[in-house]
């Protein structure tokens, strides 16, 4: 039984798996974008939100953290320079997985790991629009005209309004 042991084990032995892992990371932080197989993508997105968590705390310490993992101290200033600051106001969900379809010598599945660029705007209560109030058509009916016709022509004509807009 394999309780306790999370994460693919992708065919290889534990150490050529995690010096795997530290490069995907840090060519994926260096140019924001990387193309590989589908497991290796989603092993790769929690190690890589991660580091950006990291690089949003900004202290010394979570530098070191980082500094340990990544290996190539342009991608670490670059980590808590540019990418960290973009996502200070999101809380999760930095990367996104984009399925690009088999790769044609060996079958694998291959797919984008890309950086989130959109502007990101927290959730706030729904507030209900209100529209604002019709002004209430007063009836003022002609002297040989009795009320209720001359009701019925106000109305035929808010319609009418109503229609051309």
């Amino acid at each position: 039984m394999r309780h306790g042991k999370a994460g693919r084990r992708l065919g290889r032995k534990t150490s050529h798996r995690q010096a795997m892992f530290r490069n995907l990371v840090t060519s994926f932080l260096d140019h924001e974008k990387i193309t590989t197989t589908d497991a290796k993508a989603k092993e790769i997105r929690s190690i890589a939100e991660k580091m950006i968590t990291l690089g949003k705390r900004g202290d010394l310490h979570s530098i070191r953290l980082a500094a340990s993992y990544i290996r190539e101290k342009s991608v670490v200033t670059k980590l808590f320079n540019s990418i960290a600051p973009r996502y200070k106001e999101r809380t999760g969900g930095y990367t996104r997985i984009i399925k690009l379809g088999i790769r044609q010598g060996d079958n694998a599945s291959l797919s984008i790991l890309q950086l989130v660029e959109e502007e990101f705007t927290p959730k706030k209560k729904a507030t209900p629009v209100v529209a604002p109030k019709a002004e209430k058509p007063q009836l003022i009916a002609p002297v040989d005209v009795e009320p209720v016709a001359a009701a019925t022509a106000v109305v035929a004509e808010e319609e009418c309004e109503a229609k051309a807009d």
